[in-house]
């Protein structure tokens, strides 16, 4: 079975695409974004997948990969274009390279245009396939910089992408207007660039007369790209990896917050402050609580935050897990940076046999 997710990073507008075969527990990522890296880490670890390789389609301007850092998390391979001039990959695509994850694959189509080494990503199957910046959804990438060539991509467009079948779904690298995926028909009748009777004379003097501003983060992105996101010194690199906190064996969920299980919590015990959001009744009810735990009910924490120092670390409790969810947010909202859940909550801490005061059994 296809474990397929369409991920977005809002600062760029850039889509992330996983792919998996969920019986042989591997995947691949296409487009990942610096910033996104601890939240595509997590997703992918949370569906008990194992991140084969990163997959680029084409040297972005907009914002930086994230395929070093998920190299240095996961270890998967770095797979770029061979015509696009990015350093430092574990393997260079050209046109018909197969990619495999699992027992499924990726097959690789050149689409230059929006520049020199552009890639389609086209799944085994044909139902899917992911056009970069060549081909978006009612519209196209610009032309203007980076080797663009409105010609180049006119030809990529109407021989690599508009050759699959109709039914086949297309997912580009980026959409400004919410729009999350287009199919080769559609995009065949009605994209207003290059569908219907549009001929290359028309497309390119549409292109050459777009009159766009450069990215902002053109002369960061660029460079770095061409490193395959790898930081510029070795103290960089450093701050990076070491970007995750270290006061505990914490998990960042996909969920956005981060996790300690009851063993790590069991070990910090007198080092941190542990704090309990649960209403009064709960606290002293048949679930117990955990011994030196505060309780400041959840209702109550926003007036309440000043009660617990900022100097230590604080894991919240509740019940099963959600109100403490709430209350790491809020905490964070207030200025507290060393800031835990318990996962599972006082269910999974007693179910694990782990010490409670009062409580009943």
């Amino acid at each position: 079975m296809l474990i397929f997710r369409q991920l977005f990073d809002p600062q760029s507008s850039t889509y992330t695409y996983l792919l998996g075969d969920r019986e042989a527990g591997e995947a691949v990522l296409i487009d990942p974004v610096f910033e996104q890296v601890r939240r595509d880490a997590a997703l992918i670890g949370e569906l008990g997948l194992k991140l084969v390789a990163t997959l680029e389609t084409h040297v972005h301007a907009d914002h930086v990969t994230g395929a070093f850092l998920l190299k240095r998390r996961t270890g998967s391979r770095i797979m770029v274009s061979a015509a696009g001039g990015a350093q430092g990959a574990d393997r260079a695509l050209v046109q018909d390279d197969v990619i495999t994850f699992g027992r499924r694959r990726l097959m690789v189509r050149a689409t230059p245009g929006h520049t020199s080494g552009c890639l389609t990503y086209v799944l085994d199957d044909a139902t899917m396939a992911f056009t970069g910046d060549c081909l978006l959804i009612r519209g196209s990438g610009r032309t203007d910089f980076q080797e663009g060539n409105p010609a180049a991509m006119y030809r990529s467009v109407r021989e690599q992408i508009f050759t699959l079948p109709e039914h086949c779904l297309l997912y580009p690298a980026h959409d400004y207007r919410g729009l999350t995926v287009t199919s080769v028909a559609e995009e065949r009748r009605f994209n207003p660039r290059l569908g219907g009777d549009i001929a290359v004379g028309d497309f390119t003097g549409y292109m050459n007369n777009l009159r766009l501003a450069h990215p902002k983060l053109l002369d960061v992105a660029v460079p770095a790209n061409l490193r395959c996101g790898r930081p510029d010194t070795d103290a960089a690199i450093a701050d990076t990896l070491d970007a995750d906190p270290n006061w505990a064996p914490l998990r960042y969920s996909f969920a956005g917050v981060w996790e300690i299980d009851p063993h790590g919590l069991e070990e910090l015990a007198g080092r941190v402050q542990i704090l309990d959001v649960r209403e009064t009744d709960e606290f002293s009810g048949p679930l117990g609580h955990i011994d030196g735990a505060v309780l400041i009910p959840l209702g109550e924490l926003a007036a309440r935050a000043g009660e617990l120092a900022k100097d230590r670390p604080v894991v919240a409790v509740c019940r099963a897990g959600s109100r403490s969810a709430q209350a790491t947010a809020m905490l964070q909202q207030a200025g507290f940076a060393e800031v835990a859940n318990l996962n599972g909550g006082m269910l999974r801490w007693r179910a694990e046999g782990y010490p409670v005061e009062g409580g009943s059994g």
